[in-house]
């Protein structure tokens, strides 16, 4: 019986590195210059929807698609000129979400009783939107009938396990080689809704998962190139940003929030004509977040050695 099974960390072990029926959940792109303390991330931008779940889904693509954080791995392309590591989730977070706890279920999806281990208290998943979401962007429910829960095992094996081990990876790398890293976990937001609505949020889970310092730069940043921000409302930082943000052990994490309307139609779901000036001007952003990092170490090795 599944409810008298447990689950540990081996339910969440990485199978395999894809194929051509099931490509890799993930693509790194490594530095093509001197590397930086700096890992970038796209977990939401993934569009490889499997048949089977469009077969279980009583929803469109077209409506599916719009849980995406569209075209983000795009504007973050040639941030590996600068020296940072990126990686893009190929899966879509309706499928199953990375920045989600492994195991952050709803119970009214399954058609058995989840087993010990599974968080089903959160905020997130009464919201109908845990590790593998209930409802799509728009708030309709997904499925057309409940799941069994082996669903939620292979989903969270082969797409949630391998992105975060790969993701830790890049993150031990750049400790190891510079003392410290800098996780930016990039994202979309529908675009502003009233007058004073920001163009970007910065979230840095209420300043305890990056220095200060590396926040204000970003703010600071933005603001100089006429940008409107907010810090953490109301997007604080999600998962990764929780996890990872260890600014006491040199791993820094931000999470950035950026308004889509600066870079596409979102009625149409393409392009529009500020994309190449957003894609830019994040490369300079996260240039300057790089040096940030760099200052923070340096004066942290000064005073260590005063």
């Amino acid at each position: 019986m599944v409810a008298s099974s447990r689950l540990d960390h081996t339910d969440a072990t990485p199978l395999n590195d894809g194929d051509d029926a099931h490509p890799a959940p993930f693509v790194v792109t490594a530095p093509r210059a001197a590397p930086l303390p700096l890992v970038i991330a796209s977990p939401h931008s993934g569009r490889a929807y499997p048949d089977a779940f469009l077969a279980m889904s009583r929803l469109d693509r077209a409506i599916l698609r719009r849980s995406e954080d569209f075209h983000v791995d795009e504007l973050l392309n040639r941030v590996p000129d600068l020296g940072a590591s990126l990686i893009c989730a190929t899966f879509p977070r309706i499928y199953c979400d990375p920045n989600r706890e492994a195991w952050e279920l709803d119970p009214t999806m399954f058609s058995e009783p989840l087993p010990d281990g599974c968080n089903s208290t959160t905020a997130r998943v009464r919201a109908g939107l845990g590790t593998i979401p209930r409802l799509s962007a728009t708030g309709v429910p997904i499925y057309r009938t409940r799941l069994p829960f082996a669903e939620a095992r292979q989903r969270i094996r082969t797409c949630w396990a391998p992105y975060h081990a790969a993701l830790s990876a890049l993150i031990d790398a750049a400790v190891a080689a510079h003392g410290v890293c800098l996780l930016v976990d990039c994202h979309s937001m529908p675009g502003p809704t009233g007058r004073n609505a920001p163009d970007f949020i910065l979230g840095d889970a209420w300043g305890t998962s990056c220095a200060p310092a590396i926040t204000a730069a970003a703010e600071t940043a933005l603001c100089a190139r006429g940008f409107g921000t907010c810090r953490n409302t109301p997007y604080a930082g999600g998962y990764v940003t929780r996890h990872y943000g260890r600014p006491r052990d040199g791993v820094h994490t931000l999470q950035v929030e950026i308004s889509r309307a600066l870079y596409m139609d979102e009625a149409r779901l393409e392009k529009g004509d500020g994309f190449a000036l957003i894609r830019a001007m994040l490369t300079g952003l996260l240039r300057d977040l790089a040096a940030a990092t760099e200052r923070l170490t340096r004066d942290r090795a000064t005073a260590l050695s005063s």
